[in-house]
C-alpha cells in the first residue's frame, strides 16, 4: 500500500513540476513540442471560388479580423514573407466577390492578419477560406468554420511542408 501511495505522489510531483514549467517557461516548451511539427492538411471545401493571383491588400474593410501563424513542418520555426490568400462571404457579398479576396505576407514573426468586413453564413455555416500556394511548401487550403456568426475574429494556423 505504502509503495502504491508513494507512486501516486511521486506521479502527481511529476505532473506538478512539468506544469510548473510550462508556465514559467512556455516559449522552451513551445520549441521542444514543435520538433517533429506534422504539416497541415489541407481541409475539404477550402479550394471553393478560389482566385489564383489575389491582389495584396492592406486591408478588405473592418470588423472583422482573420490571423494566424505560418511555420514550417519539422522544427516549427516561424515563416516570413509567406503569401496567405483570404477569402469569405462578408456583409458585402459572396465568396466570388473581387471585393471579399485579397492576400497579405507573413511578418518576420510568421504571423498574418487582414482586417475585413464582418463575415457572414454560407451555406448555412459561417467560415472563411485561407491557402498557401507559392510553390516552395506544399499547397494547403482551409476552411475554418466559425463557431457563431456574430464572431468578430477567426484564427487559422498554418505548418507548411517544404516541396
Amino acid at each position: 500500500m505504502s509503495t502504491i501511495l508513494q507512486s501516486r505522489r511521486s506521479f502527481i510531483a511529476q505532473g506538478a513540476a512539468a506544469a510548473a514549467m510550462a508556465l514559467a517557461a512556455p516559449g522552451l516548451v513551445g520549441r521542444a513540442r514543435a520538433q517533429g511539427l506534422a504539416p497541415t492538411q489541407t481541409m475539404r471545401g477550402g479550394a471553393n471560388n478560389y482566385r489564383p493571383g489575389a491582389p495584396f491588400v492592406d486591408r478588405l474593410g473592418e470588423g472583422f479580423v482573420m490571423s494566424g501563424l505560418v511555420r514550417r513542418a519539422g522544427d516549427g520555426a516561424p515563416l516570413q514573407n509567406v503569401r496567405i490568400q483570404i477569402w469569405a462571404a462578408t456583409v458585402l457579398g459572396g465568396e466570388r466577390d473581387p471585393v471579399n479576396h485579397g492576400s497579405v505576407l507573413t511578418g518576420a514573426d510568421g504571423t498574418y492578419r487582414l482586417d475585413m468586413p464582418q463575415i457572414v453564413p454560407n451555406f448555412g455555416q459561417p467560415h472563411g477560406h485561407l491557402a498557401y500556394d507559392d510553390g516552395a511548401f506544399e499547397t494547403v487550403f482551409l476552411r475554418p468554420v466559425m463557431p457563431s456568426a456574430s464572431d468578430t475574429s477567426l484564427r487559422a494556423d498554418f505548418v507548411l511542408a517544404p516541396v
